[in-house]
């Protein structure tokens, strides 16, 4: 036990608290016989004797107990409240002192952590107090308190393994036969942590269904889905249980999500109507970016417009046709005009089907968006309006309008395609995923295959779009593979690799993130 002057460095100590030094009497100390001033003396008792004699610190308890949830990393703060505490921090501190009884009867003048090691589950504090023991004296000592952390799960936790305990859900849906809008919302999520208060996530035919304990909770992802996406929103509530005499009830909310069912690449045939109200743009339009609106393209006069998610639910639409519809086309000539819009630059394209080549001589003119990257003998992606049916009655509209029914072209190219771009190349970069329960909706064989060919279809957009890349976060590929002999490459790879497109865009490393939950740190022998 240590004693230290108020105001000095010397141990024990006894402070005066008022008047200058008084000569008087010297008398001896009753239990050891040291002289002292008796002017001053407490008892009749040296400084040392009253140290041995005098305890501030009785009363105090010297042990003590701190709950920790390993699940959140919150400790209890009685009688039921949780709070987050760094290690060695004044939230800490400040919980290990309100766990000591009868520490108020004294004053705190320091309290510090003493350093122990991590897995031994102990916490010591070191606290200094002061309290007078007579008239103008003051004592002041230092004792060590020892915490024991025990583990136990909060109530947040222990609802998140326990089924049917949700407060608020968010059911997420599309009116669409692909994924490829929640693969972009999944990876926004991610990037974004709007997952991280979800006690479950659950997958479902049409969406994805988000589970939380709170409803502000659900309330913060809402306002996160209309910050990406364009949505309607619809509320509903379940009474679970009421009280007569307080007039308390409980209630169960759901919110039913519906995202626009237009997705990037997607065609679109504008009402007449709207088309004109968005500044008289053609009605046949591209679908270049989904945002916080509906991006739509003019490849023909680089014209755009945007769509936002209140005018699109006054009045909504479906997309005449999808990716999935999309048809390849081999450039046979390419003319550039000076018609230009930021990255893209109007091109007339001769262009032909790559089924049809060497079948038939038919050839299609369009114009498009991506000239300027165009040359001939590339591939493209596009719809094939000309003998297609497409049962809308949007379009037979355009069709008998006096105004668009002669612009309506044979053929709408919407990106580049690189076609011997390897599918099973291992790339230097991935994107997480989000662990979700399929529940009893496991994919089939036949499913299984499709989302995997979406998925794949998904990775290529990432790399050929530049702007898709830099709202999602990419992490290096940091896997270890075995490293194959050059020299038993087979032929057949040889001419894979030969055939390849040199200018297919690719990921620079600059734009990747460490992956820290596969660092492997090893200590050196």
């Amino acid at each position: 036990m240590d004693i230290d002057m108020a105001g000095t460095g010397a141990t024990p100590s006894m402070v005066q608290l008022g008047g200058s030094a008084r000569t008087g009497a010297t008398i001896f100390c009753c239990d050891c016989g040291t002289p002292i001033d008796g002017t001053i003396s407490t008892d009749s008792r040296c400084s040392d004797c009253l140290k041995s004699s005098i305890d501030l610190s009785q009363g105090i308890q010297r042990e003590g107990v701190l709950h920790f949830c390993k699940d959140c990393d919150r400790w209890l703060l009685p009688p039921n409240s949780w709070i987050s505490a760094a290690p060695e921090s004044r939230e800490l501190l400040s919980l290990c002192l309100k766990k000591l009884r009868n520490l108020s009867k004294v004053r705190i003048v320091d309290a510090k952590f003493i350093w122990t090691e991590p897995h031994s589950r102990r916490i010591k504090v070191k606290i200094t107090v002061q309290d007078s023991v007579g008239e103008g004296l003051v004592m002041q000592q230092s004792f060590e308190v020892v915490y024991v952390v025990a583990s136990q799960q909060c109530k947040d936790c222990a609802k998140s393994y326990t089924a049917n305990v949700w407060r608020a859900s968010v059911q997420v849906r599309q009116k669409v036969t692909h994924k490829r809008t929640f693969l972009l919302l999944e990876q926004m999520i991610l990037k974004h942590q709007a997952h991280k208060d979800t006690i479950n996530i659950k997958e479902e035919k049409d969406g994805i269904d988000f589970y939380f304990a709170q409803k502000n909770q659900a309330d913060a992802f809402l306002s996160f889905l209309k910050s990406v996406v364009p949505i309607h929103m619809k509320e509903s509530r379940h009474l679970i249980s009421a009280d007569t005499h307080t007039g308390n009830k409980s209630y169960k909310f759901s919110t039913s999500v519906e995202i626009v069912p237009i997705c990037r690449d997607d065609l679109v045939a504008l009402p007449l109507k709207l088309a004109r109200q968005i500044g008289n743009i053609s009605p046949l339009l591209i679908c270049h970016r989904v945002g916080t609106a509906i991006n739509l393209l003019d490849p023909n006069t680089l014209q755009t417009a945007d769509i936002s998610a209140d005018v699109y639910w006054r009045a909504p639409f479906m997309p005449l046709a999808g990716s999935p519809e999309m048809v390849e086309f081999i450039v046979l000539d390419i003319d550039q005009t000076n018609i230009t819009n930021g990255k893209w630059r109007v091109g007339e394209a001769t262009v032909a089907r790559a089924s049809d080549l060497g079948r038939n001589d038919t050839t299609y003119l369009a114009r498009t968006h991506f000239g300027n990257i165009l040359h001939a003998g590339d591939s493209v992606m596009g719809y094939l309006l000309t003998g297609t049916q497409f049962n809308s009655s949007l379009l037979d509209a355009i069709e008998e309008s006096k105004t668009y029914g002669q612009r309506v072209p044979d053929v709408m190219l919407v990106k580049k395609h690189y076609p011997n771009k390897r599918k099973n190349k291992k790339r230097v970069w991935k994107l997480k995923r989000m662990a979700k329960d399929e529940g009893d909706l496991l994919p089939k064989a036949a499913d299984q295959a499709r989302m995997d060919a979406e998925y794949e279809a998904f990775l290529r957009d990432v790399e050929e779009d530049e702007e898709l890349r830099a709202a999602l976060a990419l992490y290096k590929n940091t896997k270890k593979t075995k490293k194959a002999d050059p020299d038993a490459m087979s032929v057949a790879d040889t001419e894979m690799t030969m055939g390849e497109d040199d200018d297919a865009p690719k990921v620079n490393m600059d734009e990747l993130l460490d992956d820290f939950d596969e660092l492997d740190i090893q200590d050196e022998q």
